[in-house]
């Protein structure tokens, strides 16, 4: 039983319904990973891969067995050996001769994986198609390959002649990269990749959002929800009573600086109304209470401030109550 529970617990259920609604929900994202990547397929393709050029050569062979009439087994024999003429326009005689004649600076197996023979269907007609990042040097091995392909069939095969069909074209548009199929395709993988992110960020989130993400992974009922505005409400009212306990405080300790420094300037006077005579000790005592009004000041400075920041600490603990309250 508790292998059962366990492996109940492991398994991870996936609600295609939720997972359509989060593509849906995200669309706007997903397409614009797909423009970007098109984009981005776009500038490869037409800005740093480099353009090249198909040309293409055609030869007919047909090998007669009588030199005046053409019988329907000469024609069924050049069927069956057109395989044969395009392996012998591969050989590696053919491709030599042809390195060495053009001047190519490449080996037989690269200029092997350019050239292309293919046969037409139901037909004796051989195509030779050269690709090169040069038109004109596609060209010009093109229609070197069937000459020297031409003559090696001949000497093999024992065929007088093989005719030539098409010379080999100057193409003027390039073959490769399609810049079509570049950007679709490039717009099509960041369309999948940028899915496929999105499902795997949703299922390896774990989060609890709402009353029913608690229900279905936890299996319990809420009873109630508080919203988050009430704490910010509470803080507020809370910063509020504060405040307004600082002002009647600083009130306070004002009406108490203006009796204290009400009643020296008292005593200053009733000592100048006594005599003439005594105006030196009264510029002494005038001195002396100067110096205990500003020891005062400073005091009530000092005790205004300490009663400032024990009441920050009151407003601070009121708030750290308030938000354990709401907390709770």
């Amino acid at each position: 039983m508790n292998q059962q529970n366990k492996e109940n617990t492991d398994e991870i259920e996936i609600d295609l319904g939720e997972i359509f609604g989060l593509l849906l929900h995200r669309l706007w994202l997903i397409l614009l990973c797909g423009i970007a990547c098109g984009i981005i397929g776009f500038i490869v393709s037409s800005f740093i891969i480099t353009p090249k050029y198909d040309s293409t050569t055609k030869i007919y062979i047909l090998n007669r067995q009588n030199n005046d009439n053409l019988t329907l087994s000469d024609t069924q024999l050049a069927s069956q050996l057109t395989k044969d003429y395009t392996e012998l326009v591969k050989s590696r005689y053919v491709l030599e001769t042809v390195i060495k004649q053009c001047g190519l600076n490449e080996s037989y197996g690269k200029l092997l994986d350019r050239v292309t023979v293919a046969n037409t269907t139901d037909t004796r007609i051989i195509s030779i198609t050269v690709r090169d990042e040069s038109p004109q040097a596609a060209q010009t091995i093109a229609n070197a390959i069937r000459t020297v392909s031409a003559n090696h069939i001949k000497s093999v095969m024992d065929i007088e002649a093989v005719n030539v069909v098409d010379e080999a074209n100057l193409p003027l548009s390039p073959a490769a990269p399609s810049i079509t199929k570049y950007t679709a395709l490039a717009a099509a993988i960041g369309i999948v990749l940028s899915a496929i992110i999105i499902v795997i960020c949703y299922l390896l989130d774990d989060t609890i959002k709402s009353s029913e993400d608690i229900e279905k992974y936890l299996g319990l009922s809420t009873l109630a929800l508080i919203p988050l505005n009430t704490g910010e409400e509470l803080s507020k009212k809370g910063d509020r009573r504060g405040s307004e306990r600082r002002s009647a405080r600083t009130e306070e300790e004002s009406g108490v600086n203006k009796e204290t420094v009400k009643a020296p300037s008292g005593r200053r006077t009733s000592g100048q109304a006594s005599s003439p005579a005594a105006k030196p000790n009264n510029q002494r005592a005038n001195a002396s209470n100067s110096k205990n009004q500003t020891k005062q000041k400073v005091e009530l400075n000092n005790s205004s401030t300490s009663r400032k920041v024990k009441t920050s600490e009151a407003a601070k603990k009121y708030l750290d109550d308030g938000i354990e309250l709401i907390d709770d």
